[in-house]
């Protein structure tokens, strides 16, 4: 396993988000011995660092950490989580949604603890006093209870600023969504390049973009095997963000003991790209965003606050088939998977969905432009 250096400590590289974990039939309830496999599998092979949060699996992965992890020496594990400030009504609630986590995660202290998903939604929120968000997260940090404050966020670079310019000196790292395709995407070179400015490492999320970036179009692919042979797809999407000097962390959603297997050998040693292979990924990336389609990664945020409990995910996947082709419409047998009150055609426009979506896609219009289009 490469660790990195970040202070004092040494972390695995390659941390385990726990964002995706298996679930079972119903593919909603966390798999709990398959999960407990993984960590032990993880913990072997010398993975360190564990990655949780508040929202994730509505509310089930920090309960299901908390007592795998409780098994293992406190000592011998980092546990990160996060304040779920993505949802700006939980702002007034910091101590007591604090408390709670130390309770699901059975620890008496973070290693880690993020302010989750600063954007341009919340960025307000966040700097009001009125809150005393951060004066409480530095309290418990001051008693110990938190060792390493940082920030996670899906903004602009502007946005970025204005919370490093208010709390950046209390912040330690910045967790970014860096991968090849939103190198200019979502300007995560132009963020790296901010962070680096404020003295603080980065933590990479989504490096293969919620599984989207695993599955490449024919062309696309022959060109990487062309220069790697026997470098797959995911690896390729790691192999580029080692390729950044800035990245001390890296986190995978990894959904089952395949792709933890796969990662960990990824991350046995370090294999960077070189400049013509990282060009060669770059210029992929500007011929899947010249389709237009939707960035959507799956986080399932849009689903926890829709009124109508629309499978926003599913409805964008089939979206995209059809952008940049030359379908006149959208064939409704397209749609059987999913239940008939939970289609496009459902959808209220309220946008509560577009007010927590990392990407920050424009989800009412899609729907709008989805319902037009079915035929």
């Amino acid at each position: 396993m490469i660790y990195k250096s970040f202070q004092d400590i040494n972390l695995s590289a390659l941390g385990m988000g726990c964002m995706r974990l298996p679930v079972t039939e119903d593919g909603k309830t966390i798999d709990k011995d398959a999960t407990r496999q993984m960590i032990a599998y993880a913990m072997e092979q010398g993975i360190n660092y564990y990655d949780t949060a508040w929202g994730y699996h509505d509310g089930q992965s920090e309960l299901v950490i908390g007592e795998i992890l409780k098994d293992y020496p406190r000592e011998s594990f980092y546990l990160a989580t996060k304040f779920p400030g993505y949802d700006v009504n939980n702002m007034k609630n910091a101590a007591e949604i604090f408390e709670k986590q130390l309770e699901k995660c059975q620890t008496d202290y973070f290693d880690f603890y993020l302010c989750h998903c600063v954007s341009e939604s919340n960025i307000n929120f966040y700097l009001d006093p009125q809150y005393g968000l951060y004066d409480y997260l530095m309290e418990q940090k001051r008693n110990g209870r938190i060792r390493h404050l940082g920030f996670s966020a899906h903004a602009s670079l502007e946005t970025m600023k204005r919370f490093l310019d208010a709390y950046g000196e209390g912040m330690e790292f910045c967790m970014i969504q860096l991968n090849w395709f939103d190198w200019s995407f979502q300007n995560a070179e132009a963020k790296v390049q901010l962070i680096k400015r404020y003295g603080l490492p980065v933590w990479v999320m989504e490096p293969v973009r919620g599984g989207s970036l695993v599955a490449l179009e024919s062309q696309h692919e022959d060109k990487l095997k062309a220069m790697r042979p026997d470098t797959s797809v995911p690896e390729w999407c790691f192999r580029f963000v080692q390729s950044i000097p800035e990245v001390v962390m890296t986190l995978s959603g990894m959904s089952n003991f395949e792709q933890l297997k796969e990662n960990i050998e990824t991350y046995k040693e370090a294999k960077p790209l070189d400049e013509t292979e990282r060009q060669v990924l770059l210029d992929i990336a500007r011929e899947m965003i010249a389709k237009n389609k939707l960035p959507c990664t799956k986080c399932n945020y849009c689903t926890t606050y829709c009124p109508k409990k629309l499978v926003i995910p599913a409805i964008i996947e089939v979206y995209n088939k059809h952008i940049g082709t030359d379908d006149e419409g959208i064939d409704v047998e397209e749609l059987e998977a999913i239940e008939q009150n939970k289609r496009p055609t459902s959808c209220v426009g309220c946008k509560a969905c577009e007010m927590v979506c990392p990407q920050n896609i424009k989800i009412s219009d899609m729907m709008s432009d989805f319902v037009a289009k079915i035929k």
